[in-house]
């Protein structure tokens, strides 16, 4: 039986699948084949499924996985792996390195999103205990070349979306409490989008109506919040470190909320015995919006 709880929205939600990750992570609703994609990072792995939970497939990935996105070459699957980007290819489970990166001793890639036009932006974190700033921003563009953005540097790089006009990019440090926000592609003007009252920000998406979804990390809620970054609402969620969101479902009324258990002692554990599963929410009268595949090209 499905594990269920109401929310304040009036919707009903359930955990998608039996098991738990110890970190789920990076979830991303594909439009276009009308499949759910996320990742266990400390289990190195990568699951689809479609939108109730079935048809659920599994790859062991060679290292963590923290990042994805569809592409516009069907059956490939782009990976931000800890160390490389990479590229899944989904009928033979091969994956292919298209850059390893020269990180800094103990930083890894992060979260990551692609923009309105299809490249993918995505930052790295530091995972040393004090989670000093040296985690970075880039894009890899859809010729396959990559930039460093002229962002600010961060602990933990996350929160990473895009307004519907592509116009804004919002991102985060999760070690501070709040959503930043710069034009785009220009980078200029970075300000503070919202601040949290609980938990600490962690992936974000945008629906259809510019408002941002965030899953807010020790918080035990995802909130809502207006395209001017007031608190529209919040809902709760029987997990206290709830990672990622997507909305989707075929009529993009759904959302879907990677969760984890790592770092939780057995008695948390009692307490929240689906943490680390995929849930989804019904969110009634918003709507999402199709997210970009990462777009290959030659030039």
């Amino acid at each position: 039986m499905a594990y269920q709880w109401r929310t304040d929205m009036g919707g009903m939600a359930r955990a998608l699948t039996a098991h738990c990750d110890m970190l789920g992570e990076g979830v991303h609703w594909c439009a276009d084949s009308q499949r759910l994609w996320w990742s266990d990072i400390e289990g190195e792995a990568l699951y689809c499924c479609a939108s109730d939970g079935s048809a659920l497939r599994r790859w062991e990935m060679p290292e963590r996985v923290a990042s994805l996105a569809p592409t516009s070459k069907n059956g490939l699957i782009l990976l931000g792996m800890a160390s490389r980007l990479a590229v899944l290819n989904v009928a033979d489970g091969a994956v292919h390195t298209l850059h390893a990166l020269k990180l800094p001793p103990g930083v890894r890639v992060n979260d990551g999103r692609c923009d309105r036009s299809g490249r993918f932006v995505f930052g790295t974190m530091n995972e040393a205990p004090e989670h000093a700033p040296l985690g970075r921003f880039y894009r890899l563009n859809c010729n396959l070349s990559l930039e460093l953005l002229d962002l600010p540097p961060v602990g933990i790089a996350n929160s990473i979306c895009f307004s519907p006009d592509g116009a804004t990019m919002y991102f985060c440090d999760s070690c501070d409490s709040r959503i930043l926000c710069c034009d785009y592609p220009s980078l200029a003007n970075v300000r503070v989008f919202a601040t949290l009252a609980i938990g600490v920000p962690d992936g974000s998406c945008v629906d259809a109506g510019g408002h941002l979804w965030n899953a807010q990390w020790g918080g035990w809620q995802v909130a809502r919040y207006t395209p001017q970054g007031e608190l529209e609402r919040t809902l709760p969620l029987p997990v206290a470190q709830p990672s990622c969101v997507s909305l989707g479902g075929a009529d993009m009324d759904e959302l879907f909320v990677t969760s984890a258990r790592q770092s939780l002692s057995p008695a948390q554990l009692a307490l929240q015995p689906r943490a680390g599963a995929l849930f989804r929410v019904s969110v009634l009268e918003a709507r999402g919006l199709a997210e970009s595949r990462f777009q290959f090209h030659a030039n």
